[in-house]
């Protein structure tokens, strides 16, 4: 006859189940699954890449524990005074709400603080329910703080390398456009649209544009292809009146007729001349 703690231990779910040890696997370090007092637990300081709690999502959790309970269990290390949660921050805050007094957790002995941290990084980041800034964020953090590469990245999350990569990009636009992607204004696949236009300014009015006028991604991905355009156009004719004021200062200076050839930042300058007397006074000029 099965114990009855089983039936509980069954209830981990898949994002924590690479994490932490099954019914028959007990782990060195882990006191397995305990009640913990409510008052006893504190969140991990810094190691929750959710930047914002969605209150609708937050209720619909409250409700369903007040109806079935915590099914699946928070993982918490010993600290002084009590215990760190590991995973589990949402479930304990709508445990709260729901007026438990008192929380399924598998407690983890010999969890170290960087350990902990990256277990709950990993574990956050496993699930469906962050937006797209915060899972950027928290692929960052992996990268910074714990040497992973995109590739394994990747692998750990059970994603493919380049949605890795392409989520990282997200962090390269304007503070403001990002919160627009965090509070919901923008989704991430205007996001993406927007990262076409390769400068804040533009990409920050071209944002404050889609969610004003709320267009759809492809509107948007239109707005940034005209805009990247109109950019380059602008940016050609600044080129060509430069190239034309410098043509004309040698030209004065050198009183010969100038021609400079460039592409890409790269070219040639030519200076003609009429006769040999006239190529010794430029080269007087010159030299």
């Amino acid at each position: 006859m099965a114990e009855p703690n089983d039936k509980r231990r069954r209830a981990l779910g898949r994002g924590l189940g690479a994490l932490i040890p099954g019914p028959d696997e007990p782990s060195a370090g882990s006191r397995g699954l305990l009640r913990v007092p409510i008052e006893k637990l504190r969140p991990m300081t810094g190691g929750q890449p959710r930047q914002s709690f969605d209150e609708a999502r937050l209720e619909e959790l409250t409700a369903s524990i007040r109806e079935h309970g915590i099914l699946q269990p928070l993982l918490v290390r010993p600290v002084p005074g009590g215990y760190e949660i590991v995973a589990g921050e949402r479930r304990w805050r709508a445990a709260q709400r729901a007026g438990l007094l008192e929380v399924p957790a598998l407690v983890r002995e010999r969890t170290g603080a960087d350990e902990a941290f990256e277990i709950a990084l990993v574990e956050n980041l496993q699930r469906d329910d962050l937006n797209a800034i915060e899972a950027a964020s928290g692929y960052r953090r992996l990268m910074d703080e714990f040497a992973y590469t995109h590739e394994r990245l990747a692998t750990r999350l059970g994603k493919d390398r380049t949605t890795v990569t392409n989520s990282l990009r997200l962090l390269k636009l304007p503070a403001r456009v990002q919160a627009m992607v965090i509070d919901g204004s923008l989704s991430e696949g205007h996001a993406r649209a927007l990262l076409a236009l390769d400068d804040a300014g533009a990409i920050l009015q071209a944002a404050e544009r889609v969610r004003k006028a709320g267009l759809s991604v492809r509107q948007t991905e239109a707005l940034a292809r005209k805009g990247k355009a109109g950019r380059a156009g602008k940016a050609k004719a600044r080129e060509s009146a430069d190239v034309r004021d410098l043509t004309e200062r040698l030209q004065r200076a050198l009183g010969a007729r100038v021609r400079v050839v460039h592409r890409g930042g790269r070219g040639r300058l030519e200076i003609h001349f009429a006769t040999l007397d006239d190529l010794d006074r430029i080269l007087g000029k010159l030299l």
